[in-house]
């Protein structure tokens, strides 16, 4: 099993999710896309599992002091795409990659009904 957390470390939903994981799946990888980057492949192939309006945290403080012209500005996949290269602390973390497969945001809950499937 191959199993990749997304996100930055001192984000507490990162940190809970990175917990629950070392508890359970110890040889999980950790990928803190502030300072290892990201590529424009790694988020579209999230993209194509999650939505970008789930996968952009519209409620975040990166979110909400963009511009409103540049908010107006995502209207597909590939300005999207852009946006999050840009400003990386607009995703939604942490994002999980489980074999392939990509579940954004964490709770016990759903990370057990992950990792039991």
């Amino acid at each position: 099993m191959s199993i990749t957390v997304y996100g930055i470390p001192n984000c507490d939903t990162v940190k809970k999710a990175r917990v629950w994981l070392a508890e359970h799946y110890p040889e999980f990888v950790f990928h803190d896309f502030k300072k290892q980057g990201l590529s424009a492949e790694i988020v579209a192939a999230w993209l194509q599992q999650i939505p970008r309006d789930t996968l952009i945290n519209k409620k975040g403080l990166t979110w909400r002091n963009l511009p409103d012209q540049r908010k107006a500005a995502i209207v597909d996949d590939a300005s999207a795409i852009a946006l999050m290269l840009e400003q990386p602390s607009v995703i939604k973390r942490p994002v999980l990659d489980k074999d392939g497969q990509f579940a954004v945001g964490y709770s016990a809950a759903q990370y057990q009904q992950i990792f039991s499937a």
